[in-house]
């Protein structure tokens, strides 16, 4: 070792997730690297000097890294719009956007966060909007990204009236006579987008600050932003410069169905050469197949099983699709590919299969997110392509958008593999567990709880199991935290585990999740966050 350490962190439960050694009593830093770990005892010899962290026998791990998350676009939603999570009625929604107009003097009123097993064609519609807000252009996202609306004087300004067609992979939700309802679906969400005022770059860094600081609370040290283009990527690259990230950040940039093969790879090479700095890169290609099931624009192999029925097709060109998984496999992007429906799913893996053939395997550990409905015959697949599983635990519970909507549309047999999470595990097929924020909560415990029990939080322990024998392990899913999302960024030489070499980022955590009730993992508060050694969260009651 090349002079003293600065850090050591003494008298832990520490888990380093390493196999070669498992759990230690200390660890040592230097220059925020690992440079020790062992007794405490071992470490103190080595102190000399340096700065002390006495665990207090608490649980300390390797930071937790969030593959999948909308790092940018949610912060500035939750910090600069009104948040819409909880509103269970229209009223309630209704009187969240009032009071809010009446305290911002931005041209456009914004929500972010309602949630589409409540409101959706049945109740939600321009008028709902215009009874709030009647004098300024309202735009609403929903919370999966999937869905947003608008009142009639957005309507208005955009132009947006039954002569104006449906774009790529989109949908104006219409009356009967073709006039638009302001109910919004998928891509036609950018529609609305590009014609509403730009937002500042600066309004956009503060939303990764407030982000980011969600995730140090929450012990996450690294993120891969699941969905980025050129502005993203300036506002992290500035931030990065100026040393104002708190996280290790890797990123996905959106590949569109209508860009041809040398046009997408050639604006992503762009994405990938121009704006990499010590704690942020591009390394993958985004592909959204398919929506998502409450809007039924999820993919499917056979139809809606409810009375509706109909199917929805996959969103590009499959030959083109084909084409430009091979292409950007060949220049050496991960893919990240979305999807829900089970054809999405096995459409994605037919093109990853084509990729391989066509340039040979390597360790690109593609990922497919969500997942939400597989074939069981295209679990081994997964496997063999050695594709990741980009998991979101929180929603594999019984509630309204999985009983009251998917189920009846899927039906009991393809409902069986709805989230079919430790069958995956259990194949060998790498995995990632990760947080879809702000689908949801960015909180590990909640999501780490429902992994393990399947059933919401907060419940008596009879509620119902949805799908029982898809219960994870504790092990299982910090492992999907920590050294398989490590290796799903492609950060696993870096971080995941705390092995020397590697960068000191450790979280202490105020209860040993491994030994306490799994319905008390949700409730598990980080006491200290560190990145490289640096303190980027700090809990009030700690003073280790």
């Amino acid at each position: 070792m090349a002079g003293s350490p600065d850090l050591v962190i003494l008298n832990g439960k520490i888990r380093t997730m390493d196999p070669l050694q498992p759990q230690v009593e200390a660890l040592a830093a230097k220059d925020g690297r690992i440079v020790a770990i062992g007794r405490n005892d071992e470490i103190k010899a080595l102190a000399n000097g340096a700065r002390r962290v006495d665990a207090g026998g608490r649980l300390v791990l390797p930071g937790f890294q969030d593959t999948h998350i909308h790092l940018q676009d949610s912060g500035t939603g939750f910090s600069s719009s009104v948040n819409l999570e909880g509103a269970k009625t229209v009223e309630e929604l209704q009187q969240r956007l009032r009071e809010f107009s009446q305290k911002t003097n931005d041209l456009w009123v914004k929500g972010t966060g309602w949630y589409t097993g409540i409101f959706g064609a049945q109740n939600l519609n321009r008028q709902v909007l215009d009874a709030a807000v009647p004098d300024r252009p309202v735009f609403i996202f929903a919370a999966d990204g999937h869905n947003a609306a608008v009142n009639t004087k957005a309507c208005e300004i955009m132009g947006l009236d039954k002569s104006v067609a449906d774009p790529s992979g989109g949908a104006f939700v219409r009356e009967d006579d073709g006039t638009p309802t302001g109910l919004i679906y998928e891509d036609a969400i950018d529609w609305i987008r590009a014609r509403m005022p730009k937002t500042n770059l600066d309004v956009y860094a503060k939303g990764v600050q407030y982000g980011q600081k969600l995730c140090n609370t929450h012990g996450i040290t690294g993120v891969l932003d699941a969905m980025v283009w050129e502005r993203h990527m300036k506002v992290y690259k500035a931030l990065d410069e100026a040393g104002e990230l708190s996280v290790r950040l890797t990123a996905t940039a959106k590949v569109f169905p209508t860009e041809t093969v040398k046009d997408a790879l050639g604006r992503v090479e762009a994405l990938r050469r121009d704006y990499r700095t010590a704690n942020t890169a591009v390394h993958s290609a985004k592909f959204f197949l398919d929506g998502v099931v409450e809007n039924r624009t999820a993919a499917m192999i056979e139809d809606y099983s409810d009375a509706t029925g109909g199917n929805a097709p996959i969103m590009f060109d499959e030959t083109l699709l084909e084409q430009l998984f091979i292409a950007f496999d060949a220049a050496r992007f991960q893919l990240h590919v979305h999807v829900i429906g089970d054809r999405a799913t096995r459409v994605a893996l037919d093109c990853i299969e084509a990729a391989r053939k066509a340039n040979g395997a390597w360790p690109s550990l593609h990922q497919l997110a969500h997942v939400q409905l597989i074939h069981p015959n295209d679990i081994p697949r997964l496997r063999d392509l050695k594709v990741v599983t980009n998991m979101q635990p929180l929603w594999a519970r019984c509630e309204p958008s999985v009983t009251e909507m998917a189920l009846p549309f899927v039906g009991k047999e393809r409902g069986r593999w709805m989230y079919p999470w430790r069958t995956i595990v259990d194949s060998g097929a790498p995995y990632a567990v990760s947080s879809d924020w702000g689908v949801s909560t960015l909180n590990p415990f909640p999501i780490m709880q429902t992994a393990v029990t399947r059933q919401p939080a907060h419940v008596a322990k009879d509620f119902p199991i949805f799908e029982a024998q898809e219960r994870m392990t504790v092990e299982q899913v910090v492992r999907g935290y920590t050294t398989l999302a490590a290796a799903a960024a492609w950060r696993a030489d870096e971080t995941g585990s705390l092995t020397p070499g590697k960068y000191a980022d450790a979280i202490i955590l105020d209860r040993d999740i491994f030994e306490i009730d799994p319905y008390e993992i949700g409730d598990t508060q980080v006491d200290l966050t560190l990145l490289g050694g640096r303190e980027v969260h700090r809990s009030e009651g700690f003073a280790g």
